[in-house]
């Protein structure tokens, strides 16, 4: 089904695509979802990984994610850790991430 284009915002709650990303168009959320692609991630190595991302800043964005239900946070008990990892919700945007690859390959690495 096609929505009509023309004020997207005001279309929000019902297209698909513009709610899809008011979600994933935030600064590092697709980062995010890149890394845990392979598996499942600390906090820390987030931080080796994407660099320049501030503490406060990755904390909001997988506590945003978890709440959305695309990441999925659990601590370990010995010893104390916590790891993030995809939901079925956060797995399915595997496709997204390849066709984002692919786009970039050819129009980014020339």
């Amino acid at each position: 089904m096609r929505f009509p284009r023309g004020d997207l915002t005001k279309h929000k709650e019902v297209c698909p695509v513009i709610a899809t990303i008011n979600i994933l168009g935030k600064k590092w959320h697709i980062a995010i979802v890149h890394f845990l692609l392979d598996k499942p991630r600390g906090f820390n190595e987030f931080k080796r990984n994407l660099g320049a991302i501030s503490s406060k800043t990755l904390s909001k964005c997988l506590k945003e994610m978890v709440e959305q239900g695309i990441v999925k946070r659990k601590v370990h008990s010995s010893p104390i850790r916590v790891e993030y990892s995809l939901t079925q919700k956060g797995e399915d945007l595997r496709e997204l991430e390849n066709v984002l690859r692919r786009w970039g390959e050819k129009w980014l690495l020339h």
